[in-house]
């Protein structure tokens, strides 16, 4: 499973949103201009966030977009999946699989994503914004 531009540049732009609002509607422009992303590629992005209810928007000079809902109701989960579809490692039904495939399915591929689902429906908009304020860019990893 791969996540796309679409998906990485809409949580970041989604994040920005939060941040940037103070209940007001932001513009796309304000949004592309600090992340860097392009207006019209943001166009796409909100538009599916739009048609899923994660985001509201308003028409006119002084129109934008506003988050549909506090960000600690919104998980990270349904941002991906209204901007990426099915997060599955692997997009198969047991139907006409053979007793090995069906194997592999239940035993690898069916428990990474419900691994993946776990974190991503347990983080919310809120818990991502509350790393960032913290400064989490900053943070060491060990291996």
């Amino acid at each position: 499973m791969k996540i796309s531009t679409k998906g990485r540049y809409g949580l970041r732009a989604v994040m920005d949103l939060c941040l940037n609002s103070s209940g007001d509607y932001v513009s796309l422009i304000s949004i592309a201009e600090r992340q860097n992303i392009s207006k019209n590629y943001l166009e796409q992005v909100f538009s599916s966030l739009r048609k899923t209810g994660i985001v509201k928007s308003v028409k006119g000079a002084q129109g934008g977009y506003l988050l549909n809902g506090k960000p600690s109701e919104i998980s990270i989960g349904s941002i991906l999946r209204a901007l990426e579809g099915d997060l599955s490692v692997v997009k198969e039904d047991t139907k006409g699989l053979n007793k090995m495939e069906i194997c592999i399915k239940r035993n690898l591929w069916d428990k990474i994503d419900r691994k993946l689902y776990e974190i991503i429906d347990s983080m919310t908009l809120e818990d991502l914004i509350n790393e960032y304020s913290k400064g989490s860019e900053s943070i060491m990893y060990y291996i």
